[in-house]
């Protein structure tokens, strides 16, 4: 694969690390700008919601401009506003830099999806989608806890100075026209018009793939989201191992991407057959099994692997789908992941609020998996029609 997917893929683990790493700073922030943490919490509501609108907004926006121009632009919008986060003391304006934060890193994934299928091979979608990918699953493993490290013995501003300073080598690589990178990727003359895009999403076969990654991707994050009280409220574990459970499911993740991308683009139905079952399974399991710590742990790691597994096979599927719609699948693909990211964690919150227990969210996943492996069901012979 073209080095260039490396450059895309660092790129993707710093705004990964950007997204998931409020979750332990939020106290810091509410204590430093003077609002509750409840409020704070917005900053997160914020970058979701800005992640679902923003990705086909600039990818049609940007459908013209040359792939690396458009990467570069986004990259370099979400380093602004990072560096404008860093030296805020007005809560509204860090709440404005998580907006435009997301709608530059949903424009980028948008552009970074179509660019690496367009890189890869015409068999190589998922192996492409493999490798950039890993950013996110990297993010979560590395990126997250060394931000909370950095956040602890330098302050919360400090966290965000460092993803800045990762910003720069990502931007230097992308802004140079070497062989195989994104800016050799040129905009066919014959690319079809926005409309003709827009109704490719008339396509069953699309519409499917677009809503099981939503269940699924809503399901890994209600869990996910919420492992926190699972860790101490159930397992009885200290506070500290709700860091090692976050890192445990993060491995879990990459493994999970890495046998994706093996067996995505040859095998994709043999892949759902036996990991879309087994991660229901699997919710269950741990649903039943979390007061017990070793159990809980080895689950969450295995919840990782087949989670991430069935998802990128599932993104994968879109990008082939969505061969018809070449600038803007990669925004599809992004919105169907977060609007999954975005109702996961709210089904999980009300399950909580609603005196479920602390388990309330591993049941929402277990639900969100079960309607998805139906319609699979249902619908297995559109979703893996060849091609």
């Amino acid at each position: 694969m073209p080095f260039a997917l490396y450059l895309l893929s660092l790129a993707v683990f710093v705004m990964g690390t950007s997204e998931f790493m409020l979750s332990g700073l939020l106290p810091a922030i509410a204590a430093d700008l003077d609002v509750t943490v409840g409020t704070a919490g917005l900053l997160t509501s914020a970058f979701a919601g800005g992640m679902v609108i923003g990705a086909p907004l600039m990818a049609a926006f940007a459908r013209r401009w040359p792939p690396r121009r458009a990467l570069l632009a986004c990259l370099l919008t979400f380093t602004g506003c990072h560096v404008l986060a860093a030296i805020t003391p007005d809560f509204s304006v860090l709440l404005a830099t998580r907006v435009l934060s997301a709608l530059a890193n949903a424009g980028f994934l948008a552009v970074a999806l179509s660019t690496a299928t367009a890189l890869a091979p015409v068999d190589g979608k998922g192996r492409a989608l493999a490798i950039l990918l890993s950013g996110t699953t990297i993010a979560m493993v590395a990126g997250v806890p060394a931000g909370a490290l950095i956040g602890a013995v330098a302050g919360w501003r400090a966290t965000f100075w460092a993803v800045v300073f990762l910003c720069l080598p990502a931007a230097i690589g992308i802004s140079q026209p070497v062989t195989g990178s994104p800016g050799r990727v040129e905009k066919d003359a014959e690319t079809p018009g926005l409309r003709a895009e827009v109704a490719e999403l008339r396509s069953p076969r699309l519409l499917i793939a677009l809503s099981l990654g939503a269940l699924i991707n809503g399901g890994t994050f209600a869990s996910f989201t919420y492992l926190a009280p699972v860790v101490t409220g159930v397992a009885g574990l200290p506070e500290l191992w709700i860091s090692v459970a976050l890192v445990v499911f993060g491995v879990g993740s990459f493994l999970g991407i890495t046998v994706a991308g093996r067996m995505a683009d040859h095998r994709p139905g043999l892949v759902l057959a036996a990991s879309g079952p087994c991660l229901l399974f699997g919710w269950i399991a741990l649903a039943l099994l979390a007061s017990h710590p070793v159990l809980m742990l080895m689950l969450v790691c295995l919840q990782g692997t087949l989670a991430f597994c069935v998802g990128s096979t599932l993104i994968a599927r879109v990008l082939y789908a969505a061969a018809g719609a070449p600038t803007m699948g990669g925004s599809y693909a992004t919105s169907a992941l977060n609007i999954g990211a975005a109702a996961g964690p709210l089904l999980g919150a009300w399950g909580l609020a609603a005196g479920l227990g602390p388990l309330a969210a591993t049941w929402v996943a277990a639900t969100l998996t079960a309607v998805a492996l139906v319609v699979m069901l249902l619908s297995r012979r559109i979703l893996l029609t060849p091609g």
